[in-house]
C-alpha cells in the first residue's frame, strides 16, 4: 500500500484548515456529549478546499487506500474521501468498477456518520447506480436499518430518481420515516418531497393531500417551502 497519497492527502488538508473553524463546525455539527455528531472531531477545512483536494487526488488512490481515509477521526477526511469515491464513481464506465465502489461503500457505511456525509455522496453513488440498474434493493434494505444514517442514505439516495422523474421510492420512503423520532430525518423527508415538488408539484400535492396532517411540522415545512404562500399556510393551518 502507498502510505504517501494517504500522507499527502491529510496534509493538503491540514494545510487549508483555516484558525477557529474547526470550532465553530464542532457546535454547527452537534459533536457535544448526547448530540448527533458525538466525538465528531474537525480541523476547520471548508468543503471547497475539500473538493479541490479531492479532485486533485482521486485519480491517484486505491480503495484499499481510501479506507485509512474513510475511518479517520477526523470529519474532513472522511468527507474527503467520500468525494474522491463520488469522483472515481462518476468518472468509470466500468461496471466492475461502479460495483466495487458500491461494495466499498456499503461495507464501511459506519464511517458515513454525520448529515453532510451522507448528504454529498449517497445519491450520486447509491442512487444513481441503483436507478442506472433499475434495481432498488440496496435503498430498500438501508430504509428498512436501524440505523438513522443508512435510513437518511435511502431517502436521499432517491434524489438521484427524482431527478430522473421517477417519485415513487421518495414517496415510499417518506411515508416509512413518517414517524422517525429524530429531526434529522423530519429535515430529509421534507427536503426530499420538496425537490420532488420542484420537479413535479401535482406529485406533491398529492402526497400532501394524503398525509400532511400526519406529518411531522419540520418535515412538512421543509416539504412545501417553494409553494405558493398562500397554499404553504393552507397546509400549515390545516385548510386544505
Amino acid at each position: 500500500m502507498n502510505q504517501s497519497i494517504v500522507s499527502e492527502i491529510k496534509t493538503a488538508l491540514q494545510e487549508l484548515s483555516i484558525p477557529g473553524k474547526a470550532e465553530i463546525m464542532q457546535t454547527f455539527f452537534k459533536t457535544g456529549k448526547g448530540e448527533y455528531g458525538e466525538g465528531d472531531v474537525f480541523i476547520g477545512v471548508a468543503v471547497p478546499d475539500q473538493r479541490s483536494v479531492a479532485k486533485e487526488f482521486y485519480s491517484k488512490i486505491f480503495l484499499e487506500e481510501l479506507i485509512e481515509l474513510l475511518s479517520s477521526k477526523i470529519h474532513e477526511h472522511r468527507l474527503t474521501a467520500l468525494l474522491i469515491l463520488v469522483h472515481q464513481f462518476e468518472k468509470t464506465k466500468d461496471k466492475i468498477k461502479q460495483k466495487e465502489i458500491i461494495n466499498f461503500y456499503l461495507k464501511h457505511t459506519k464511517h458515513i456518520n454525520n448529515w453532510d456525509l451522507v448528504d454529498t455522496s449517497c445519491y450520486k453513488i447509491l442512487g444513481r447506480y441503483c436507478f442506472e440498474n433499475q434495481d432498488s434493493k440496496i435503498l430498500e434494505k438501508l430504509s428498512d436499518s436501524k440505523n438513522m444514517w443508512e435510513m437518511r442514505m435511502a431517502i436521499v439516495g432517491t434524489m438521484h430518481h427524482i431527478k430522473k422523474g421517477q417519485f415513487e421510492l421518495t414517496k415510499n420512503f417518506a411515508l416509512k420515516n413518517l414517524k422517525h423520532p429524530h429531526d434529522l430525518m423530519h429535515k430529509a423527508n421534507g427536503w426530499l418531497l420538496r425537490e420532488m415538488g420542484k420537479m413535479n408539484e401535482k406529485e406533491l400535492l398529492d402526497f400532501l393531500n394524503l398525509h400532511y396532517k400526519e406529518m411531522p411540522r419540520t418535515c412538512l415545512r421543509y416539504a412545501i417551502e417553494k409553494l405558493e404562500e398562500e397554499v404553504r399556510k393552507n397546509y400549515l393551518k390545516g385548510r386544505i
